[in-house]
């Protein structure tokens, strides 16, 4: 699943790689973003991004599933992860937020991003105006395509507190955290410190800005084969 302001439009080349091996892969866009834009509403909230995920797995009668969630996206995949834990074979946070219960992903941003977010918002009907690619360390060569693709996000999904039932507790042993070494100073950063010695997490570090999908495809690849078991 992608992050705020993405789309599927981002994992293009990890679907590919994934293909090659054999595996079925899906990168759905929420909606609002990418190329389901067009259906921005000012109210979009993170339970209508996870109802976006379950209804995929359910119309793709899917089971089994290696669940991948960047940066926003960490949230999504968490609440999907508590609904359906028993279709989950492996959780996995790409440099994502991993939230706790009762919070939202703006507990864990700066406080300085979090007024800036709002003010932004505040002027577009609740739309979240891109960050540049260039604060995510996204490499030169796609740093005109991210900027050019990504769109207004949602500001409610970042305000919503979020509320667990417990299923995530079915997934001990089967979480992996996935580092970008090149935006470690970021609000992500936090995450990977917390669980690298956590014996009930995997955890990796790859030489990559924020969008490691689009500046370490292969390598990402590889450890998605690998957690995949």
């Amino acid at each position: 699943m992608h992050g705020a302001w993405h789309g599927g439009w981002c994992y293009r080349r990890v679907e590919h790689g994934l293909r090659a091996r054999g595996h079925t892969v899906f990168a759905p866009t929420l909606t609002g973003l990418g190329e389901r834009s067009h259906l921005f509403r000012s109210d979009l909230d993170v339970d209508d991004h996870v109802t976006d995920v379950l209804q995929v797995i359910h119309y793709e009668d899917l089971d089994d599933i290696v669940l991948v969630g960047h940066s926003y996206g960490g949230v999504v995949v968490s609440l999907v992860a508590d609904r359906v834990p028993d279709m989950i074979r492996t959780l996995v946070y790409l440099d994502a937020v991993v939230p706790e219960d009762g919070k939202c992903q703006m507990d864990y941003m700066p406080t300085e991003l979090n007024e800036m977010c709002r003010a932004s918002a505040a002027a577009q009907d609740g739309g979240v105006t891109p960050i540049p690619a260039e604060a995510f360390h996204v490499n030169d060569a796609d740093v005109a395509w991210v900027n050019r693709l990504c769109v207004n996000h949602p500001i409610a999904t970042l305000e919503q507190h979020v509320r667990f039932t417990g299923g995530l507790d079915k997934l001990s042993g089967r979480k992996v955290y996935i580092s970008a070494s090149k935006f470690a100073d970021g609000p992500f950063g936090q995450f990977y410190e917390t669980f690298r010695d956590d014996p009930a997490w995997k955890t990796y570090s790859v030489t990559s800005g924020h969008d490691m999908m689009l500046d370490a495809p292969d390598r990402l690849v590889e450890i998605l084969e690998e957690v995949a078991g």
